[in-house]
């Protein structure tokens, strides 16, 4: 069977994207071109700019198009709280919430030594600059709560000493969650992080 060379590079092309396997590929590529030709284009056009215009925050590492960022250019956030995470996609779960009006620093991930990530390919020794340089009042770190995401926790705790007030997310039972829906390790973290109820 003879498929068209631009259909198959196509479809090679999306299977770039996380969670998209030789079928969702094709049933994409064919979409676009059966039904969808203008949306198409326009998603060409929009994927082309944000490659070619997009870049690392010089300050914060956050996903930017202008130097630095807007996050870190609005003089209105808390210049004493910075709030580190793994990737930009946190920043954008934060931002989302509203809740949160401190700047961020963003590590290039977290530490894993099995895929060669130690305190430099992260950018450590970029926060703990900046840390210094800054002084913030608290460090909030806001990372998974996996075994690369503690030890990272644990470097940064120990980088920063007692030069600020590191702080971390609350962690246990989520809102509306069931006790025996919850996992061991979850559950623990609920019973190690419990609070005293407000009268």
């Amino acid at each position: 069977m003879s498929v068209s060379p631009l259909l198959q590079d196509l479809e090679s092309a999306l299977r770039c994207l996380p969670g998209v396997g030789p079928r969702s590929a094709a049933r994409m590529a064919l979409h676009v071109l059966e039904r969808d030709r203008d949306r198409g284009l326009n998603l060409a056009e929009a994927l082309q700019q944000a490659l070619e215009q997009i870049e690392h925050c010089v300050r914060c590492r956050n996903l930017t198009e202008i130097q630095p960022c807007r996050i870190c250019q609005d003089e209105s956030r808390d210049q004493n709280l910075l709030c580190v995470v793994s990737s930009p996609s946190d920043i954008l779960a934060i931002e989302r919430s509203g809740l949160f009006l401190g700047r961020y620093h963003c590590l290039a991930g977290l530490l894993s030594p099995l895929e060669g990530l130690g305190p430099q390919e992260i950018g450590l020794a970029a926060l703990f600059e900046r840390v210094q340089i800054e002084k913030p009042n608290e460090c909030l770190v806001a990372l998974a709560s996996t075994i690369e995401g503690e030890a990272t926790t644990h470097q940064i705790v120990i980088g920063l000493g007692d030069s600020v007030c590191v702080t971390r997310l609350a962690q246990g039972v989520p809102v509306g969650g069931e006790l025996d829906h919850l996992d061991i390790s979850t559950l623990s973290q609920a019973l190690a992080s419990r609070t005293e109820v407000q009268r």
